[in-house]
Order: C-alpha cells, then structure tokens, then sequence
C-alpha cells in the first residue's frame, strides 16, 4: 500500500497544508478546499479537516471577508467589486465594513481615487476624459452614483 492511499497520511497531509496557509493570511472555506484538491487530497477528508477548523475557529469566512474587504477598500476599490471578488470566493454574506459604509462615504472615496490618479480638474466639457475617469472608477468598482459625484468634484 503507497503513502497516498493511506487514508491517517492524507488526514495529516490536509491538516498541515491546511494550517500552513492558515498561518500565511485567512482563507474562505472555498479557496482553501481548492488548494487542498490541488494536493490531491480526497474531498471527504477535506470536508472533515475544513469542519474542524472552522468549528476550532481557526477558518472563518466571515474573518476572512472582513479582513479581505478592508484591504481591498484600502487599496481603492468600490463595494461592486469587493462583493464581486468575495463570492468568487465563496463567501456570499457582505461584510459589516461594507454594509455599514453610506452612499456618501463611497463617493467621497472614488473623488479620492480620482484625485490621486487624475486630479480634480474641471472634465465638464472634455467627454473623452471623463469616459476615461468614468471607465477607470468603474472598474474599481464603484457605482455609477458614485462615479458621477467623483466627476462633479474639481478645485
């Protein structure tokens, strides 16, 4: 019988994979399964070890979307495409730093992003550059409410 077939080895193999990248950042349920079936590890057994985890409290998905969604808002990014990213995660619920963000808050942060990139220089009668802006504060993620008060802010 090989190592792998072991079915104790795989245990021990998925937990310590498991904790290692536990160890490096937080980790949604969904992401750290695919890593451990890119290990080649059963599905059961990764079903058991990920239950463990979260049941010990070392896998949250609920830590983790916080922990992602605040990074990602203190890199410049909207609540569109925070939410976006969290469920290609797995993790359907939004976070409390994002819900409890107000519509203003978010305007106030895209006219920040659009300040540092561009400047806030009067774009009314220039289309082609507030498309521009507009494009680029979109693919951040950000509403078009939002958007369109970044775009009214100039010096």
């Amino acid at each position: 019988m090989g190592k792998a077939s072991n079915p104790d080895d795989q245990d021990h193999k998925a937990r310590s994979a498991a904790l290692r990248l536990l160890a490096r950042r937080e980790h949604s349920r969904l992401e750290l399964a695919l890593k451990l079936r890119q290990r080649k590890i059963e599905a059961d057994i990764i079903e058991r070890v990920l239950d463990d985890y979260e049941a010990e409290g070392w896998l949250s998905d609920e830590r983790f979307a916080e922990v992602y969604a605040r990074q990602r808002m203190d890199l410049g990014y909207g609540p569109l495409r925070i939410q976006a990213e969290l469920q290609q995660r797995g993790v359907q619920e939004t976070p409390p730093c994002v819900r409890e963000m107000k519509d203003t808050d978010w305007s106030d942060r895209a006219t920040l992003l659009r300040e540092k990139r561009f400047g806030l220089s009067d774009i009314r009668d220039d289309w082609d550059e507030k498309a521009r802006q507009a494009r680029f504060l979109a693919r951040r993620g950000f509403s078009s409410e939002h958007v369109e008060n970044a775009l009214e802010q100039r010096l």
